[in-house]
């Protein structure tokens, strides 16, 4: 069975990464060269496809699962 975090995208890997240090949308839209908007819709995909609430819901997740890059 996969994890969830394994259903990620590439790029929602990144996003999960750039959030896992710390970074506000705003820094990780500038980091990628997206919108904020863009920034909160990769958000609600992670937070959906890793059974999280909140920003930090999902850091300690990707902490913990060696998710962060």
């Amino acid at each position: 069975m996969k994890s969830p975090s394994s259903a990620l995208t590439p790029r929602q890997l990144e996003v999960l990464a750039l959030l896992t240090d710390g970074m506000t949308n705003r820094h990780i839209a500038r980091a990628l060269g997206i919108t904020e908007k863009t920034v909160k819709n990769h958000m609600q995909a992670i937070f959906a496809r890793l059974n999280v609430s909140d920003r930090t819901q999902a850091a300690v997740y990707a902490v913990r699962h060696n998710r962060a890059a």
